[in-house]
């Protein structure tokens, strides 16, 4: 790292001490991605410094103290679903990541060190880690780094909570005894300690990558256009009409061929653009609620897809698409807005795309046709082996398995559809749809739901949805994105982190802030 002091995504602070912002993370979470797909041959990523004074100083405190709600929370989730795909790189793609701390981790910079595989620090005397987010500003480690220390490397509660309580963290001796890092390396040998680590993980691949390149758009005031999909923004409803195009193209035969297509490979091109636009929805039209997702096109095309994703799952080019797909699909399960499907005639909601459905808060089918309709024969919608666990859930399971939490049974007999084309009453009566209507009901029983969905509390249909999501085990992330990322958002409205004498606004005046005692 080695960041701009005036790049800043907005006036107003400097990004000292390679402190970041948005900006920062989008180029890390770009780097991230890139190097699963540009240089699928790399096998060890070090994250360090070329700043000699420190390795990072965590999130911008002044941009933060500046930043409305919805941004800093916004921002917080970001940042950690990129922390997210770091693990996700160590953990499927073979690429580990070793964090090489030469000076102080504060913070957010810690938390980027707890997403890597290992951690080592230098001990110069000076350099320590940190997370001094409760006494210093009065928030909370945003980024998953309590769920980290305790979950993943395994601190000691009692630990954690002294080591999270203390502005100034631990130094390397300390912070190496009571686990919250893996090795430590003086000055002089502290590279040489950097070699020794990559070469004891390295391993040697003779694969070649593709070319991601930029994704391609167009925005008007009430559209987004890309290849693939189309978004119509309706702001008097506050919601968002979002259509995805089926394949056009031949299927690959293979997956060398589909290698050959590169990014215009088209799970991976759809997929590239729902993640995309999941993520301007988010931060660009706050006040767009619901996401009413639609398809078009051929469902045998999109079932020929989905069967070449998985003959070959051992070939690093598919496993990546799976593993792309896997990970935008979860950014749409965290999404805090209303999300609608509705499957019509010419829909192509199958296999991978069928997720979509099963994302969904509320999901509608038409049962038979419209009258002069374009699309003669009724909707349908199939199953593949990838909704069975290769597209998990941030708590671990298929959204199949999480819709039937306490029906595992269903799950055995769906299976046995695979690859069948099911119509409305089908679906309906597998419980794979929330309702079925015909064509003279549609367009009144979808209105009131809209309408109705739009005249609720948005606040409090995000921590609705936010809560009958997830049933079922907690994982790391599941706890990171719904616990602590509630906890957060709370915590950031509130006067002791953001009121006029609150830690925030006056972190860097001198003035210590006032606290209101009271615990709610």
């Amino acid at each position: 790292m080695d960041v701009d002091e005036e790049g800043g995504l907005f006036e107003g602070y400097e990004l000292k001490l390679n402190s970041y912002d948005l900006g920062v993370d989008i180029e890390l979470a770009d780097i991230v991605q890139r190097l699963r797909f540009e240089h699928p041959e790399v096998s060890v990523v070090m994250l360090g410094s070329e700043r000699t004074e420190t390795f990072c100083a965590g999130a911008n405190i002044r941009m933060l103290a500046q930043s409305d709600h919805a941004h800093k929370v916004n921002f917080c989730k970001f940042t950690n679903e990129t922390r997210s795909a770091i693990e996700d790189a160590t953990a499927n793609s073979g690429q580990t990541y070793v964090a090489a701390l030469n000076g102080p981790a504060a913070g957010g910079g810690y938390e980027l060190a707890l997403a890597c595989e290992e951690i080592l620090l230098i001990d110069d005397g000076n350099a320590a880690v940190s997370l001094p987010e409760v006494p210093l500003l009065g928030v909370l480690p945003g980024t998953g780094g309590l769920t980290r220390l305790v979950d993943k490397r395994g601190v000691r509660r009692d630990l954690a909570d002294r080591f999270c309580t203390l502005e100034e963290g631990l130094r390397a001796d300390k912070a190496l005894e009571q686990g919250f890092i893996d090795r430590v390396a003086s000055r002089s040998s502290f590279d040489t300690t950097c070699l020794t680590i990559e070469q004891e993980l390295t391993e040697t691949r003779d694969i070649r990558g593709i070319e991601l390149g930029c994704i391609t758009k167009e925005i008007t005031e009430d559209r987004l256009v890309y290849a693939s999909l189309g978004v119509e923004l309706n702001r008097d409803s506050r919601s968002a009409e979002i259509t995805i195009l089926g394949p056009q193209e031949v299927t690959p035969g293979d997956a060398e061929a589909a290698l050959a297509e590169g990014a215009a490979f088209w799970p991976l091109l759809i997929t590239s653009e729902l993640d995309d636009c999941l993520l301007e929805l988010r931060f660009n039209e706050p006040e767009i609620g619901t996401l009413i997702f639609k398809s078009q096109g051929s469902l045998v095309s999109v079932q020929a897809y989905d069967r070449l994703m998985v003959q070959e799952p051992e070939h690093w080019f598919l496993r990546e698409v799976r593993l792309y797909v896997a990970r935008t699909l979860r950014r749409l399960d965290l999404t805090a807005k209303s999300i609608m499907t509705l499957v019509e005639p010419g829909s192509c909601f199958a296999g991978f795309l069928a997720e979509i459905v099963f994302a969904a808060d509320q999901g509608y089918m038409l049962e038979g046709t419209f009258e002069e309709d374009e699309h003669p024969e009724e909707a349908s919608l199939a199953l593949s082996d990838l909704n069975f666990g290769s597209l998990p859930m941030v708590n671990g399971l298929s959204r199949l398995a999480t819709r039937f939490l306490h029906e595992p049974s269903r799950l055995d007999g769906l299976r046995q559809l695979a690859g069948d084309e099911l119509d409305a009453a089908e679906c309906d009566n597998h419980g794979l749809i929330t309702a079925a209507y015909d064509d003279l009901d549609w367009e009144d029983e979808i209105r009131l739901v809209m309408e109705a969905r739009a005249g609720m509390s948005p606040d409090a249909l995000t921590g609705m949805e936010a809560s009958l999501r997830f049933p079922g085990p907690e994982t790391m992330d599941s706890k990171i994105f719904a616990r602590l990322s509630a906890w957060q958002n709370w915590i950031f409205q509130r006067p002791n982190a953001v009121g006029e004498s609150g830690a925030l606004p006056l972190y860097g005046t001198g003035r210590r802030p006032e606290f209101d005692p009271r615990r709610t």
